[in-house]
């Protein structure tokens, strides 16, 4: 199989349910932003990886193996509109999967120090990852809020996304107290 089909050479592309729609649709858009989050994720990652073996964050890397294929989950569910027959293919982005992502931020909260400023991105690189992932998952988000105001969408997928951005501030300053760098605070100006 080729990796292009040329198909895309008008500025178009297709929907998972066989409708073409322009590259600056808010759909397209939204799932580009979910797209490019999960390549930060990735990187992230990959930096964890780096870091060599601490078992500390092997089960780290399980759960952002897991956020990978959940996010792919959500570009399937935005690319794939509501009521079609198509949403049969996908795995729509669930009430379970958002509860998963709370279990995930209480556990990593109870393991870090009781937060008393504002933080600011920073610490370890791993950690700048991780709040580089919580930015780029807030600007998927309002994208996201902002096809909704367009289009009905699986209305889950911005639950998902906006708990998703507290669990990468709640992992970033994890990371920080296990590494021991500790959170950046901001002191103002």
């Amino acid at each position: 199989m080729k990796l292009y089909t040329k198909g895309g050479d008008d500025g178009s592309t297709m929907l998972f349910n066989g409708d073409r729609v322009a590259k600056c649709n808010l759909r397209v858009d939204s799932y580009g932003h979910v797209d490019e989050l999960n390549s930060c994720v990735g990187v992230a990652a990959g930096e964890l990886r780096r870091a060599g073996q601490r078992p500390e964050f092997d089960a780290l890397l399980e759960k952002l193996d897991t956020v990978q294929h959940q996010l792919f989950d959500v570009g399937a569910d935005l690319a794939t509109p509501l009521n079609t027959d198509a949403r049969q293919h996908i795995r729509p982005m669930s009430e379970a999967a958002v509860l998963q992502l709370e279990g995930w931020i209480d556990e990593a909260a109870a393991a870090s120090p009781e937060l008393k400023a504002f933080v600011l991105p920073g610490g370890s690189v791993i950690s700048a990852h991780l709040h580089v992932c919580r930015t780029v998952c807030r600007r998927s988000e309002r994208a996201v809020v902002y096809l909704a105001g367009q289009q009905e969408i699986n209305e889950q997928v911005i639950i998902y996304l906006n708990r998703l951005s507290d669990l990468f501030f709640a992992w970033a300053r994890w990371v920080n107290h296990v590494t021991g760098d500790g959170d950046v605070e901001w002191k103002g100006s």
